[in-house]
């Protein structure tokens, strides 16, 4: 019998998905709006993130609901895209009740894309409003899009000898507990698939051909100070499982695994890695169970980030 099983991302209700990118700068945006709201966690475990309304997934600030989650390029400029979610979100009444507006509340966090294309033209609030728009047809999609447009891994030498990179999707189910990844993968190492630990992306030789190990070439180029740039994996796991901002904090945590299963080097301080976990429903659920899980689906969608 059959365990996990895999599912369509679509299949998880209250969640949609939609992109907008600008193909002659190579950089785009990733919108997730939770129709219901979300209990959100958060786990960092990069040294440089670019985000916006993290302490919303703290479980030490208020309970309330997250209306939305931003993955965008641009580096700390593409925060401004959040500003076009927000305007989406007010236009149709959602946001957090204050007696004179409603605020919606946005979480972002960004890539740093800003060598891949060019430099000059980031995801502002008229792109993350497209973003919006897009996610009504709720047709997601791997590879080149959206907040990957402008992914890259395997930059320790710069973008001479990295490969493209993109966003990665994978959904699946145990029983009646769903849990779904969503991943940029813009990362300082290399890429290897868990299932049989072969390399799949990454540094390329210096001849242009093969792989180079990024992890040995770190090792012996250790004094320079002039190699982290361009980085940083950005993610979320969304559940149907009905769990607290507390333990949405532990699920991103343990989520964590499926970067180090995939990436080499990860976590450093050239990279802003971050992973947000959200609960979006109601099914009873260990959430021992749910951050296996979280873990397993995130790893299958870093892998179909590079390959798409």
């Amino acid at each position: 019998m059959e365990i996990v099983r895999e599912i369509p991302i679509t299949d998880l209700k209250g969640l949609r998905i939609g992109n907008a990118q600008n193909e002659e700068a190579k950089t785009g945006v990733t919108v997730l709006l939770f129709d219901h709201g979300a209990r959100m966690g958060v786990d960092i475990s990069g040294g440089g993130p670019a985000s916006r309304e993290t302490p919303l997934a703290s479980p030490i600030t208020a309970d309330n609901p997250v209306h939305a989650l931003v993955l965008s390029g641009g580096s700390a400029f593409g925060l401004a895209a959040g500003d076009g979610v927000m305007r989406y979100l007010e236009e149709r009444g959602i946001g957090y009740e204050t007696g004179f507006a409603k605020i919606p509340l946005v979480c972002q966090s960004c890539i740093y894309d800003l060598g891949c294309g060019r430099a000059d033209i980031r995801p502002d609030a008229q792109m993350g409003y497209r973003a919006c728009a897009d996610a009504e047809q709720n047709h997601p999609a791997c590879g080149s899009i959206g907040g990957g447009t402008g992914a890259t891994v395997g930059k320790l030498y710069g973008m001479e000898r990295s490969m493209k990179s993109g966003i990665g999707i994978c959904a699946a189910s145990v029983g009646a507990l769903q849990m779904a990844a969503v991943v940029v993968v813009n990362a300082l190492g290399d890429i290897y698939d868990p299932k049989d630990g072969k390399k799949i992306a990454g540094l390329r030789g210096a001849d242009g051909t093969g792989f180079a190990d990024t992890c040995r070439e770190l090792y012996q180029i250790s004094q320079r100070t002039d190699l982290f740039r361009s980085n940083t994996t950005i993610g979320a796991v969304v559940t149907n499982g009905k769990f607290s901002k507390a333990e949405m904090n532990k699920i991103a945590s343990m989520t964590r695994n499926a970067y180090a299963r995939c990436i080499r080097p990860v976590g450093t301080m050239a990279d802003g890695d971050t992973i947000y976990g959200a609960s979006i429903g109601d099914i009873e659920a260990d959430i021992n169970v749910a951050g296996t899980l979280a873990a397993e689906v995130m790893a299958e969608a870093v892998c179909r980030a590079v390959t798409a």
